[in-house]
């Protein structure tokens, strides 16, 4: 029993283990989780594409046993999947933060939820407006509630659809194609196979998209507290 929970507990922010274990449901799945059930910042978003653009084919067996033998449709079909599992998770964040959202600042911290993360979420769209959106889906963490957010502040429907859909096509399309296109830049030219290296490559994209985030709650909180749930509205 503390094997297994030993060996869950390393591997829940392994994207290799979700896409040998589970594949590319199990990955569709967590996608549309990160936000559309307000668990997903500690699962791995950014890393899990990158890692699935590098295992497309494998992911693709598993929709089509015999494969496509293209690789671009292999990234294409991916692409859309995903994509279409991360609009409808900020669609369900937006609709929850729309209909109960306010409740969620009185809620009590635990494991999944730190209400800290709200507050964090609603500091960057009063910054960025409705580009908050978009910029929301290459922060770990922030994107997690800034649909909630956005639902909260009663954004315009049709404003949040378009920076919803052009935020999650841009993000998937960057992680996945960038994971395959460098895997097989690395191998022609260095002979170096990312796929033998996953562990750095995953530590260096979960540092350079956390630094932001990071920096926030190191430094952005010196000067000023959180406000008062009355004044969120």
């Amino acid at each position: 029993m503390l094997t297994l929970l030993a060996i869950t507990f390393k591997d829940l922010l392994n994207p290799e283990f979700y896409i040998n274990n589970g594949g590319l449901w199990v990955m569709l799945f967590i996608v549309f989780a990160e936000t559309g059930l307000m668990v997903g910042f500690f699962l791995p978003g950014d890393s899990l594409l990158f890692v699935a653009g590098i295992y497309s084919p494998k992911l693709i067996h598993t929709l089509i046993p015999n494969g496509t033998g293209n690789e671009i449709a292999d990234l294409v079909i991916l692409w859309i999947m995903i994509s279409v599992c991360g609009i409808l998770g900020n669609i369900a964040g937006y609709w929850f933060g729309k209909k109960s959202g306010h409740f969620l600042f009185q809620r009590k911290d635990n494991f999944l939820f730190k209400k800290r993360h709200l507050y964090d979420a609603k500091a960057f769209y009063d910054k960025h407006g409705g580009q908050a959106i978009v910029f929301a889906r290459f922060l770990p963490i922030i994107r997690t509630f800034a649909p909630i957010v956005a639902g909260i502040v009663q954004m315009d429907r049709k404003k949040f659809m378009y920076y919803n859909i052009v935020g999650c096509v841009a993000w998937v399309f960057l992680m996945l194609f960038a994971g395959h296109y460098l895997d097989k830049f690395f191998i022609n030219r260095f002979g170096f196979d990312l796929k033998k290296h996953l562990e750095i490559i995953v530590l260096v994209i979960v540092l350079i998209t956390t630094l932001p985030v990071i920096y926030k709650l190191f430094f952005g909180r010196r000067a000023s507290k959180h406000p008062e749930d009355s004044n969120l509205s």
